[in-house]
């Protein structure tokens, strides 16, 4: 994606650390999901959940062979005063591997903005920001207990690579209760394992 213009409407869509760490200005948001895409910990963290030498795993997207398949977030709506400051901040946030595509977002009804007004809404493009396989970051596909024995032993500037999984499953209950996300809650649960078998 180029500049963005300050005319037109920004969101940026949350589906991993955005969720619990939205460290820019945002006018409004909104829970809603994008479709045609997987969440997987497939993207190795170098600079947050981990370090060079051991290396987390975080989240990214992926094209799914559904296209109804959907991924669960919080889209952020930004003002046009800070649009481009906050397009900088992210740009170096997610710098290892990460890129901004476009896609459409489809929110649901929900009251929860900043001043606390309904944010209703029809589906409408935002911005996100994804690792592709072809990064120099991607750690591919691998099965849950080998990705929760990584991310056991991880932790980096921003924390254990543990909490990382923790806060993602627990903003994803609380945001789209009901809604299953097998990949994530998996690991949660093989992490947990782990976790429990350090004490015994």
């Amino acid at each position: 994606m180029g500049e963005v213009n300050n005319e037109s409407p920004l969101w940026i869509f949350g589906y991993g650390s955005l969720l619990w760490k939205t460290d820019f200005p945002f006018a409004e948001k909104q829970i809603g999901y994008i479709k045609g895409y997987i969440r997987r910990f497939y993207q190795s963290s170098v600079d947050h959940r981990g370090v060079p030498e051991k290396p987390g795993r975080v989240v990214t997207l992926l094209t799914s062979t559904n296209p109804e398949d959907k991924v669960w977030g919080i889209a952020y709506r930004i003002e046009n005063s800070d649009k481009q400051m906050v397009l900088r901040h992210l740009d170096f946030r997610e710098k290892n591997g990460y890129v901004k595509i476009s896609v459409k977002f489809y929110p649901v009804d929900f009251i929860h903005t900043v001043e606390n007004r309904p944010c209703k809404g029809q589906p409408c493009e935002l911005v996100i920001y994804l690792a592709d396989k072809s990064n120099e970051h991607y750690a591919g596909e691998a099965d849950i207990e080998t990705i929760a024995r990584q991310v056991i032993e991880a932790s980096g500037p921003s924390g254990p690579n543990k909490e990382y999984v923790y806060k993602l499953a627990e903003y994803m209950r609380k945001i789209a209760p009901g809604e299953d996300d097998p990949h994530l809650f998996a690991l949660e649960a093989a992490v947990k394992r782990l976790e429990c078998k350090t004490f015994v």
